[in-house]
C-alpha cells in the first residue's frame, strides 16, 4: 500500500456531523439534495441471499462478532443506518489511526491481507452477507488482528451517515457487481451519486481505488469519476486505468479470471 495520509478522526469527528444535519458546503449539499428520499426508493447495489452459517463458522460468529461487529442502529431498511450515527474512531477501533474503508468485502481476503500489513491503520469492512462477514471474522481471528472491524450495511448508508467529512484516507471497491444488463445499469454502485459521497469523505490527498474484470463497468467508472471536479486520475494522460494495486489480496477469483484471459481493470482517484 502507498503512504496513507494521517487523518485526525476525532478532530472530524468533533466539527463535521453528517450529511443534511449541519451548515454543508456545496458538496454536502448536493449530497444531501440526491439523498433526501426515503432509503427504500433507491435502487440498491445488492442483493439479499441467503445468510445461513455452517455451524463451525456460527460458533465462531456468535462468538466474536460483538467485538469485531458495529452495531449501527437502522433508520427503515434492515442494511440502512440510522442518521446520526458516527463511526468514531476510540469507541470502535480503540484508538485514533488513518482509516480505510472497503466496500464489498466480501470473504474479507483483501482487508485481512491489508490490515496484517498496516497494522497501524484502522480498516472498516463493509458488506450485507452474512456468510462473507463470518468468514472475515474468522480470518481476523485467525490471525489475530486488532485493526479490522465490520458494518452490515448498505455502503452508501455507511458513506452518508457514519463517515464525516474528509475523515477516510482511502476509499476500496473491487470486484462490485458490474450489473451487465443494460435495465441493471441503474443498479451499479458507482455512479454520480456514489463518487460526490465519496469524494466528500475522502481526506485531502486520499485515494479512491477501484477494481473490475468488466470492461463498459470500467469504462463507466472512469467517465463517472473524471466528471466529479474534486477527483483527480493520475493515469488520465493514457487510457486513464491505473496499474494493479499491489496492496490488493491476489484472490482465486482474480488468478481464474487471468488464466482465462480476462482482462482486469484498475481505477484510481485522488481527492484535490
Amino acid at each position: 500500500m502507498e503512504s496513507i495520509p494521517a487523518v485526525d478522526l476525532r478532530s472530524a469527528a468533533d466539527t463535521e456531523p453528517p450529511v443534511g444535519s449541519k451548515p454543508a458546503g456545496e458538496g454536502d449539499l448536493a449530497v444531501a439534495s440526491i439523498l433526501a428520499g426515503p432509503f427504500q426508493r433507491r435502487s440498491v447495489s445488492f442483493v439479499h441471499r441467503d445468510h445461513r452459517l455452517g455451524p463451525t463458522m456460527q460458533r465462531t460468529w456468535d462468538e466474536h462478532r460483538k467485538r469485531l461487529m458495529i452495531d449501527v442502529p437502522r433508520a427503515r431498511a434492515t442494511t440502512s443506518v440510522a442518521a446520526g450515527f458516527l463511526l468514531d474512531a476510540m469507541r470502535d477501533f480503540g484508538r485514533e489511526a488513518p482509516l480505510v474503508v472497503e466496500i464489498g468485502s466480501g470473504t474479507g481476503d483483501a482487508v485481512v491481507f491489508a490490515a496484517q500489513a498496516h497494522p497501524g491503520t484502522n480498516f472498516l469492512a463493509v458488506d450485507v452477507y452474512r456468510p462473507g462477514l463470518a468468514a472475515t471474522v474468522a480470518k481476523i481471528v485467525q490471525h489475530d488482528l486488532t485493526n479490522v472491524r465490520l458494518v452490515d450495511a448498505d455502503a452508501v448508508q455507511v458513506l452518508k451517515h457514519m463517515l464525516t467529512s474528509a475523515s477516510v484516507a482511502e476509499i476500496w471497491v473491487f470486484f462490485a457487481d458490474p450489473w451487465h444488463k443494460a435495465r441493471h445499469h441503474k443498479r451499479r454502485l458507482v455512479n454520480p451519486v456514489f463518487a460526490e459521497l465519496a469524494a466528500s469523505r475522502l481526506a485531502q490527498g486520499g485515494t479512491l481505488r477501484l477494481a473490475t474484470d468488466w470492461l463498459d463497468y470500467a469504462e463507466q467508472m472512469r467517465e463517472v469519476l473524471d466528471a466529479h471536479g474534486s477527483l483527480t486520475n493520475p493515469y488520465a494522460g493514457g487510457p486513464g486505468f491505473a496499474p494493479r494495486f499491489k496492496g490488493r489480496a491476489m484472490t482465486r477469483f482474480e488468478e481464474k479470471g487471468l488464466a482465462s484471459g480476462r482482462a482486469i481493470y484498475d481505477l484510481e482517484v485522488r481527492r484535490d
